[in-house]
């Protein structure tokens, strides 16, 4: 996808309406994996159609599991087994797919067969040594370029279970430890400074892998089997996320977010943005493939800054772009720390960001691990989204309250998680048109 596209974000009415978001990417790349390896067929339903979750499945494909698409958002994946995947001769394209890249390093490390994972220009300036320093302790032999794409993993290694301590909280690194464990003799226990997302423990579970589980912490032993089972994926919060800011921002809105996934180690947005005043209440908690889901129903309401509890950043780390959005919108000083992590997503979020919001007239001060947003007023201009999917759609936000048109260069990987954004939120009330 190397088209050009970009969009101009200028300030209407209300926001009003149901806002059905897709499925969660997450959830999405993991049914597709664990499924490849039951045994038995699984049904997926609710699947993101997004590029990356589809470039995870296309490498599926290539390591010989079929995969069906009877109708869109509906996956069955008919299972290969532990042992069941089959070298492919070609390097396997994880396209813009972080998770997708990190996770199949942990699937691939315990084959019987050499691979190699590569992605595109910006993925493979991502960091990897996180994942693949620790499945080296395992025995797993994984070349880089420098600690970055490609990856080389040799076949043939005989991965033993490790006791190993974080030293950043990452769902991803510790669901590709999770997977490798599933080859290695032995027991593979994981430990977090700060308990993140548990999509994979979970998901384990209910393909009836014994595995034990708390905050912080997973533990589990090589030598089992995983049963086919069917996965409900819920609407992926991170997209939500945008409609959240949006119509807690623009006056006189209300939308309605159906069937949204609220694990609680993927909602640290929500409480920080009830912290800064917004009014979005929950309605039909239920329970969905092991996942809590509800309605999330937000109408307008005057945002004021706060200091962000370091407890949330963990539990937000996606939504950080549009929390800048926010605090850019709202009254008075918001102070962000501990999100470092943001320097080594698709783009430095935080450098991108606080380079945008200045260029709108926003007062912000960029920190090491954050930065400190005078809020109030969010004028005119155009912003770089450096092609990255979260900080387009989030200056799209940006632009509802703006003094003027707000031009986002370059968002053309929107549609790696968020296929259908432009007519979605231009059905709520946003007046986002494609600018060339």
């Amino acid at each position: 996808m190397n088209a050009r596209l970009d969009w101009s974000s200028r300030a209407g009415g209300p926001l009003r309406g149901d806002v059905r978001v897709p499925g969660d990417k997450s959830v999405s790349h993991r049914g597709l994996m664990l499924a490849a390896i039951a045994d038995g067929s699984s049904r997926i339903r609710g699947f993101l159609e997004g590029e990356d979750t589809r470039a995870t499945a296309a490498v599926l494909a290539q390591l010989g599991v079929r995969i069906d698409a009877p109708s869109p958002g509906e996956r069955i994946v008919h299972g290969v087994g532990l042992h069941g995947l089959r070298r492919s001769e070609q390097p396997l394209d994880c396209g813009n797919a972080g998770t997708g890249m990190r996770l199949l390093a942990g699937l691939l490390a315990g084959q019987a067969f050499d691979s190699t994972l590569v992605g595109d220009a910006s993925l493979s300036k991502r960091p990897m040594r996180r994942v693949t320093d620790p499945l080296a302790q395992m025995g797993a032999r994984i070349d880089t370029r420098d600690g970055m794409p490609p990856l080389r993993l040799h076949g043939g290694s005989a991965l033993c279970g490790i006791h190993y301590e974080l030293p950043i909280a990452s769902a991803q690194v510790k669901s590709a430890l999770l997977l490798a464990g599933l080859y290695a003799g032995g027991t593979t226990e994981v430990i977090e400074p700060h308990p993140t997302r548990d999509y994979t423990e979970r998901m384990l579970a209910a393909f009836g892998w014994p595995i034990t589980f708390e905050p912080g912490r997973a533990r589990l032993e090589g030598g089992h089997r995983l049963r086919a089972t069917d996965v409900e994926v819920p609407a992926d919060f991170s997209s939500a996320a945008f409609f959240l800011v949006a119509a807690s921002m623009v006056p006189g809105s209300e939308l309605r977010l159906p069937a949204v996934g609220l694990n609680p180690r993927r909602t640290g947005l929500l409480q920080a943005l009830r912290l800064m005043g917004a009014d979005i209440r929950v309605e039909r908690l239920r329970e969905a493939g092991g996942e809590p889901v509800g309605d999330l129903l937000v109408r307008h309401a005057p945002l004021h800054g706060i200091e962000l509890p370091a407890a949330l950043v963990p539990d937000m780390i996606d939504e950080f772009p549009v929390l800048f959005v926010a605090a850019a919108a709202a009254a008075g000083r918001t102070v962000i720390r501990g999100a470092a992590e943001l320097r080594v997503k698709e783009s430095d979020r935080i450098a991108t960001m606080a380079t945008g919001l200045r260029t709108l007239g926003v007062a912000i001060e960029e920190t090491p691990d954050g930065a400190i947003i005078d809020g109030g007023r969010i004028g005119a201009g155009t912003v770089e989204s450096l092609t990255d999917h979260r900080i387009a759609m989030s200056f799209a936000v940006a632009g509802l309250t703006a003094a003027g048109p707000v031009r986002i260069n370059d968002c053309r990987h929107v549609a790696t998680s968020f296929p259908g954004f432009l007519d979605l939120a231009n059905g709520c009330g946003f007046v986002l048109q494609d600018g060339g």
